[in-house]
């Protein structure tokens, strides 16, 4: 494990064994679990770049307007390639805030904009509010990208965790757009919600991603035994030909690595251009934790150049 984020986890672990057990996931209400993750999570990535504008406005959700943040480098010329970014977070918690260095690294190190989209959260919105949502507003940043500065050509979209969930299944959903044609799919450490239990999700219990939490959100999410799971749940009959190239990362110490790696395998199976990296000494959750390993800004770096180099 990369030694910088070995010591954060010592260090939260020696914290927590003086203190009393918190109360079970279950016992909390979500939007304290939120509050205290993006509390922690922007905390850990203040380094982020500061010379990219940001801009607070609303798109359009499934049922109404939903919040969104526009990041434009600086210098960037009036239009450029764009990302429509689905932060992580279970489908409950995360939020504009706790993924804000993350995007503007992206923003910043592509020479792109970025629009991150502030989709509704389960329970209070249970699946599948948060995948209607992903679907309007990237079709809604499609019908606007001229007055967003952003090429309608060149859109892609991203995300990580359950973003990355939100963003393959956008990818899916609007193949048979021929007006919405998406250049690009960028899937961080994503959740996919295989078929069957992966390896690595029986033998890894966290670090950070663990398999109460896991549980926690998908209780949340209720998705399962809907009409339209499989919109999440995207196991082996999720039919991803045609959809657009991919990357796909993912992490060493993290449960979510071998159905990444799956589904990597199963676009290329399916005649898409994708790739797969994997930094074996990561864990989950890393690109938002710029400020605890350089090496987090290392592979940020990585990752923009290959999505600035898919979207040229």
């Amino acid at each position: 494990m990369d030694p910088h984020i070995k010591a954060f986890l010592d260090e939260q672990a020696a914290a927590a064994a003086g203190q009393p057990a918190p109360p079970p996931l279950d016992q909390l209400p979500a939007e304290l679990v939120r509050a205290g993750y993006t509390m922690q999570r922007s905390a850990q990535n203040q380094g982020a770049p500061k010379d990219v504008e940001t801009r607070d406005l609303t798109v359009g959700g499934a049922d109404g307007p939903i919040p969104a943040r526009l990041y434009t480098p600086a210098g960037a010329p009036a239009v450029t390639p764009g990302l429509v970014y689905f932060h992580g977070g279970g489908f409950v918690i995360g939020d504009l805030d706790s993924h804000d260095g993350h995007c503007r690294r992206l923003a910043k190190y592509a020479g792109i904009r970025v629009i991150a989209i502030d989709y509704r959260l389960a329970p209070e919105h249970p699946f599948p509010a948060g995948h209607d949502d992903a679907l309007a507003a990237t079709k809604w940043v499609f019908d606007h990208a001229a007055e967003l500065g952003i090429d309608a050509k060149r859109i892609a979209v991203g995300g990580c965790s359950a973003g990355g969930n939100l963003a393959a299944s956008v990818s899916i959903d609007l193949k048979g757009d021929a007006q919405r044609k998406l250049a690009f799919q960028l899937l961080l450490y994503p959740g996919i919600w295989p078929d069957e239990l992966t390896q690595s999700r029986k033998d890894l219990d966290g670090p950070l991603l663990t398999k109460e939490v896991m549980t926690w959100f998908e209780k949340n999410l209720a998705a399962d035994g809907h009409p339209q799971a499989h919109r999440a749940n995207l196991g082996s009959k999720a039919d991803v030909a045609g959809t657009p190239p991919a990357l796909v990362v993912t992490a060493g110490y993290d449960p979510l690595k071998d159905e990444g790696r799956d589904y990597a395998a199963r676009l290329i199976a399916a005649g898409v251009k994708a790739t797969h990296v994997q930094h074996d000494d990561m864990v989950h959750d890393f690109y938002i934790l710029g400020d605890v390993s350089p090496k987090v800004d290392e592979i940020a770096r990585d990752t923009a150049a290959f999505l600035k180099a898919a979207l040229a």
